[in-house]
């Protein structure tokens, strides 16, 4: 594995065509923004290529050394994130949809900024090596830009060493991410059959890439069978990670096509049409967003549409129309521009992803009433949490994210960020005498993954939803929770026992003003957004408070939110009530 060695890439990456014609200038260079994270990068495209070390969240610079002496978190760097994420090249598919309209100024820049990197970047030298999904993620972007510009089958020979280079570096590497049961296996599997089978179709010798496309289908089939659940849930239990894994599974699936190989199993379709239908039954009412569900890296690994970074439309209409045959939205929009880009026919028949569903094997309850949405989340856990949201409740209205997640923020950052975000303090649930509800192993990992107790199936009792679940944690506390949806209120019930000396509710709202209301019952009443939110208790309240906290709605991003406090000393039950 260090022994590993390959060829400078040099230019062209990309051939230009005879018919490549100037688009403005102005134009090209709006459109072309680099992004990190979803947002504008701050990066000034006119001027050249950016500096391929450098991150985008501190400014801090990578060593240039061979790949496996870097540390995962090196001193003064930072989240090394940041230096990844200009060389996930996501650029070269904007520069590729701008080419293949006619700019033949695309193609110079697609050319000049490749060939910068792979002089910044020698095999294998730099923190943009020692990531194998990193460099997975880079042979998907090469290869769907091919495929734009229609070079697949004659691509310039500078393309073909660039991605040899890559595919040399991923495949020793393979099983470690095979071992993690998360979308490093899925990214680095699709890579090596996408890689192995475009070098296979160009030399039917290389004895490399028959193997590296026999490993990659392998594993992709492997992996669909495995991470992805009965009822469409993924192992990473994430919102954008399902996402993530969702659009490399598409990606692999159009270049299977592009090359006319053999079609995958049906066993591997029949779980993406699941894994489709449960992403898409996680937007919300007005089809803009989705909740903050999971961990969150900020990956958007086929970013056509012209959309924002949340939105998760044109993945789920992808992929319901390369392996369930149907538009998800048969109303055209946004989300329609990655089938047009691709030059994919669009079925005649449609599907649709949005009700009131249990996603048991997951852990997930969706309850939706006309423009409202609650998601209910409860420990099912197969592969290992990366968040500490045992009964966490999200709410939509229409578009407003009523009840909200806190997100990730960042992978690498100084307390008390690092506990903040994962912890059952960023969910709408209640905390236990100031701790998590499982315990923190390390940076990635919890203990003690508690099992769902009580569980009482999603029913309809007169035009009411309800759901219930329940948990005990390592420690013996013992919290249920009853979620109920009608036509103008969410009710949610919270029985609560075996803590020690303080039990704590969190509401988690939505940024903009609350007011206090009062009664003269002693509840807590607060009103926003055209809500009501009233919180009432079987025991005596200690402390009923609206403090600041904190959301990421863009990884590396963080905004103040407000969260009702509500503290009890005593077992009893809580009872939130929402009308709107």
């Amino acid at each position: 594995m260090k022994r590993i060695a390959a060829e400078q890439p040099t230019a062209p990456f990309f051939w230009a065509s005879s018919s490549c014609t100037p688009l403005d200038n102005a134009l090209a260079d709006d459109r072309m923004a680099v992004t990190a994270f979803g947002l504008p990068a701050g990066l000034d495209v006119t001027q050249g290529p950016p500096d391929w070390h450098k991150s985008v969240i501190t400014g801090g610079v990578a060593p240039t050394v061979p790949w496996w002496q870097i540390p995962d978190f090196v001193d003064g760097l930072g989240d090394i994130k940041g230096v990844w994420e200009a060389s996930r090249f996501d650029w070269l598919l904007a520069l590729a949809r701008l080419a293949e309209q006619g700019d033949g100024g695309s193609l110079d820049r697609i050319n000049t900024w490749l060939q910068d990197w792979c002089e910044q970047n020698p095999p294998y030298l730099g923190a943009n090596w020692k990531c194998g999904q990193e460099a997975s993620i880079r042979v998907m972007h090469l290869a769907m830009s091919a495929r734009l510009l229609g070079q697949v089958r004659a691509p310039a020979q500078g393309l073909i060493a660039l991605l040899r280079a890559h595919l040399k570096r991923i495949a020793p590497t393979i099983q470690y991410a095979i071992a993690q049961d998360n979308n490093h296996g899925t990214s680095e599997a699709a890579a090596l059959f996408i890689g192995g089978s475009w070098l296979v179709a160009l030399s039917e010798e290389d004895r490399d890439a028959h193997r590296w496309m026999r490993q990659g289908r392998k594993w992709l089939e492997n992996r669909a069978k495995r991470l992805i659940e009965e009822d469409g849930s993924f192992s990473q239990y994430s919102i954008n990670y399902h996402r993530v894994m969702l659009d490399t599974y598409s990606m692999a699936e159009i270049w299977r096509r592009a090359l006319e190989l053999p079609e995958f199993s049906g066993g591997l379709v029949r779980k993406l049409k699941l894994a489709t239908a449960w992403l898409g039954n996680m937007v919300s009412p007005d089809g803009g967003d989705t909740p903050n569900l999971g961990a969150n890296d900020g990956a958007r690994l086929l970013p056509l549409a012209d959309t924002d970074y949340r939105d998760v439309r044109p993945s789920v209409q992808l992929a319901s129309v390369l392996f369930a045959g149907k538009l998800a939205y048969s109303k055209p929009g946004p989300y329609d521009q990655p089938l047009h880009i691709l030059k994919l026919q669009l079925p005649s028949a449609s599907a649709s992803y949005s009700e009131s569903r249990q996603y048991d094997q997951g852990g997930y309850v969706v309850l939706r009433k006309q423009q409202t949405m609650a998601l209910f989340r409860y420990p099912r856990f197969r592969f290992r949490p990366g968040q500490s949201d045992l009964l966490h409740v999200d709410f939509w209205r229409g578009g407003l994210n009523v009840l909200r997640d806190a997100g990730s923020y960042s992978y690498n950052c100084d307390e008390p960020w690092q506990s903040y975000f994962p912890s059952s303090e960023a969910h709408n649930t209640v905390q236990f005498d100031g701790r998590d509800s499982m315990p923190r192993l390390s940076r990635f990992l919890f203990g003690a993954w508690p099992k769902a107790r009580a569980v009482v199936p999603l029913f309809d009792e007169q035009g009411q939803l309800r759901a219930d679940a329940g948990y005990c944690d390592w420690k013996g506390v013992d919290h249920h929770r009853s979620v109920s949806l009608a036509d103008n209120s969410l009710t949610i019930l919270d029985e609560i026992s075996g803590f020690e000396k303080a039990a704590v509710l969190r509401w988690r709202l939505a940024p903009g003003e609350w007011h206090w209301e009062s009664n003269g019952d002693g509840d807590v009443c607060l009103l926003g957004h055209g809500c009501r939110l009233r919180v009432k208790a079987s025991q005596t309240f200690v402390r009923c408070e609206l403090v600041e906290g904190w959301e990421s709605r863009y990884y590396s991003r963080k905004t103040p939110l407000p969260v009702l406090e509500v503290e009890v000393a005593d077992s009893g039950k809580l009872i939130t009530e929402l009308t709107f």
